[in-house]
Formats: C-alpha cells, sequence, structure tokens
C-alpha cells in the first residue's frame, strides 16, 4: 500500500478527518475527535499506528511477526504499528476497518447514531 492509498482509505470513512497536532509529519486520522490512525506517510517504511482490541492485538503480531508490532509510543495493549507497505493491501484495509470500527464502538450512543445518518 502506498502512502497515497494509506491517506485515501482512512479519509473514505465516514466522518473522517486528517489533522497535524504533532506536526506537519505526522498524519493523525479521526473520527469525531478520536483517532484511529496514525502514520508519518513519508516514513520508510510506511507504518500505521492502529487500534486493535488486546486479544487480537497479541494474535496479529504473532501471525504477522516483525510485520505488526507493539504500537510504538501507543499503549502496547491497545494498539499496534502495522508495516503497511509490506502486509498485503488486503490486510491493511482489515487492521484499519477495525480500528476505526473500535474507536466508533467507544463513542457515545448519539454520536454513533449521527454517524449511521451521514
Amino acid at each position: 500500500m502506498s502512502p497515497e492509498q494509506l491517506r485515501a482509505f482512512c479519509l473514505s470513512f465516514n466522518a473522517a478527518v486528517e489533522e497535524f497536532p504533532f506536526g506537519p509529519q505526522a498524519s493523525v486520522f479521526k473520527v469525531l475527535g478520536k483517532m484511529f490512525a496514525l502514520s508519518h506517510l513519508d516514513g520508510d517504511p510506511l507504518t500505521v499506528n492502529l487500534k486493535c482490541d488486546p486479544d487480537d492485538a497479541v494474535r496479529l503480531r504473532g501471525e504477522y511477526e516483525g510485520l505488526v508490532v507493539p504500537g510504538w509510543h501507543m499503549n502496547k495493549r491497545h494498539w499496534n504499528t502495522v508495516s503497511a507497505g509490506e502486509l498485503p493491501d488486503r490486510v491493511v484495509r482489515e487492521l484499519v476497518e477495525d480500528s476505526y470500527d473500535l474507536v466508533v464502538a467507544g463513542l457515545p450512543r448519539a454520536e454513533r447514531l449521527r454517524l449511521d445518518r451521514g
């Protein structure tokens, strides 16, 4: 997956926005103010931090050893750093979607309903 593809996919979700609270090099993708992805899109290799169910996080780290690792500078129980440029696009898309869905599931009911109507 290229940086452009990763950005476009992250922004394809309902109410997703890109912000730069950590400087111009760090793209933070949020839904209703909550982060679901963080990436240095010009990084080599291309990586992205994604939220993950704790049990799935451990499983993915074993399944994709070296390509999915505990989240860099994140809560390592809930975040993974994913080598987006090295994993199959299908896998990266699934992990980004899972991250978005986890964040949305944690939003207040009224905000989730607002997203459904959007």
